[in-house]
């Protein structure tokens, strides 16, 4: 097979991108330093308690070093936030009433908000179920934003706005936070009070501020993504205006209790270490990304985003055009993880998605992505969605394999 050096773009182009990634990184981690030397945390502040949670020091020392370094007024980093999803949910349900509308500004929601939102339902409690109701701005022909659209589409009843960075499972550039502050802007101007919401899922730290500080009202994510720096064992995060905050705190607890409640489960250490880590790891999976993306690109294959544009997260989708590939694509991926390398990925169904999905995923945490994972939906026009790399090295290894088995076919 071609050598790493024919294979990928040129060293001189990825030294430059690296130089930028890392520069961005350094960047990021000044601001959580920053944040950890201003609330004085301690080994002390890596204890737990246990029970109910109350006056647990290191889980409320940490939602005060969170929200510095997500730029927010408040946050609050939980375990029992089992995932991104449950974080967004405990956010909708939170601040949304009935009669009030959701409107989603970035096209189709992510599959698994599907079934939160009614759009598919198996009769759970569904957002439509209670009264809320939604609509969703398509996208424009290329995949963007629909800024004449957007400009007047508040309504009085428009309670809050969904903004998904992340692409999702669709083939659109995720958004910058450019954009984001864009769509905030556009927001405000037509009602002041409708609710900027972000999922910013695989976004955070990719660039050197967060949605938060360019006017979003609450965002939220998962910890065994990018904040978890892949040493988080489980939980997701909120971030915002502390009362809005507080709200979807109810929602994962009870009213009443909100954020008081709820034991950090002597996760502490591993949650501040995390992220710590988060900006280096986040910045690996960036570099990664570029390797990819330049290297299908000279194979011939449409990539997302673009091999010349800058990443806006942390997922570099391919467009491989067969049901043969993307599967061939993940057993590779999965062949060069290191864990789990001798398990054969094969389509399947899987709670909160409509379509089976191949995945990739041989990694510490079950559910992260963190390490180098790949997966893709059984549908047209069959895209491998590659995530995550603690460092590119192995991205480059595992590509190698990804490319001699999909050129095999």
């Amino acid at each position: 097979m071609n050598s790493p050096d024919n294979l990928f773009a040129s060293e001189a182009t990825h030294s430059q991108i690296f130089w930028e990634i890392d520069l961005q990184v350094k960047a990021n981690l000044g601001r959580v330093l920053a944040a950890m030397r201003q609330h004085r945390v301690g080994s002390h502040h890596f204890a737990s308690v246990s029970g109910y949670g109350h006056d647990d020091l290191g889980r409320d020392t940490l939602d005060r070093v969170f929200a510095d370094v997500m730029q927010a007024e408040a946050a609050a980093v939980r375990v029992q936030l089992v995932s991104g999803t449950h974080a967004i949910a405990c956010a909708l349900y939170g601040v949304l009433r009935p009669g009030d509308e959701l409107l989603a500004v970035a096209g189709s929601p992510y599959d698994t908000l599907e079934e939160v939102i009614g759009l598919r339902s198996n009769h759970q409690g569904s957002l439509k179920e209670f009264g809320i109701t939604y609509r969703e701005l398509s996208l424009t022909m290329d995949g963007s934003v629909d800024w004449d659209q957007l400009g007047e589409s508040v309504r009085p009843n428009t309670r809050m706005v969904l903004i998904q960075r992340s692409c999702g499972y669709s083939w659109r550039r995720s958004l910058s936070i450019q954009a984001i502050e864009r769509i905030v802007h556009s927001v405000k101007s037509q009602n002041p009070n409708t609710i900027c919401f972000v999922d910013n899922c695989y976004g955070e730290f990719v660039e050197d501020r967060e949605p938060t500080a360019v006017g979003a009202d609450l965002m939220a994510g998962s910890l065994i993504k990018n904040p978890g720096g892949t040493i988080a064992t489980t939980g997701g995060y909120l971030a915002g205006r502390q009362d809005l905050v507080e709200r979807a705190l109810c929602r994962l607890t009870a009213p009443g209790i909100g954020g008081s409640g709820g034991s950090s489960l002597d996760q502490n250490r591993l949650l501040f270490q995390g992220l710590f880590l988060a900006p280096q790891m986040v910045g690996e999976a960036m570099k990664g990304n570029a390797l990819i993306a330049h290297t299908f690109d000279q194979l011939g294959y449409p990539v997302n985003p673009p091999a010349a544009d800058r990443q806006r997260d942390v997922i570099q989708a391919i467009k491989l055009g067969s049901p043969k590939k993307l599967i061939a694509f993940c057993k590779a991926i999965q062949q060069h993880s290191p864990v789990d390398s001798y398990v054969e990925p094969v389509p399947a169904g899987m709670p909160g998605y409509e379509s089976e999905l191949v995945m990739a995923g041989g990694t510490f945490i079950d559910g992260s992505t963190s390490e180098l994972s790949a997966d893709g939906p059984l549908r047209e026009p069959y895209v491998a969605y590659c995530q995550g790399g603690t460092h590119w090295t192995h991205v480059a290894l595992a590509l190698e394999a990804a490319v001699a088995a999909i050129s095999a076919l």
